[in-house]
């Protein structure tokens, strides 16, 4: 059976010529990279939650600061108030 993912050869390529990285090493840093975006709000919003806390932020501060993070992901989603980002988190 054929793999049907998508191939990102060409980026990778580009990686090995444009950085001193391996094929092997570029190749996962593309498929992180592509992890990291396809991250959803919520997921998102949970585990900077869980970082934020865990560096010592208090509620207030960490809902504030996701917020203001969530415009600038590669695909912003629609603005969400403090209390939507509470319901995330605690459901």
């Amino acid at each position: 059976m054929l793999d049907r993912r998508p191939s990102h050869d060409d980026l990778v390529d580009h990686l090995v010529r444009s950085t001193s990285l391996q094929r092997g090493e570029a190749a996962r840093v593309v498929l992180d990279v592509l992890a990291y975006f396809d991250e959803t709000t919520e997921t998102f919003v949970r585990r900077r939650h869980r970082e934020l806390q865990s560096g010592g932020s208090v509620n207030a501060e960490i809902f504030e600061r996701i917020a203001a993070e969530l415009p600038h992901r590669a695909v912003a989603p629609p603005e969400l108030s403090l209390r939507q980002l509470r319901r995330i988190v605690y459901g």
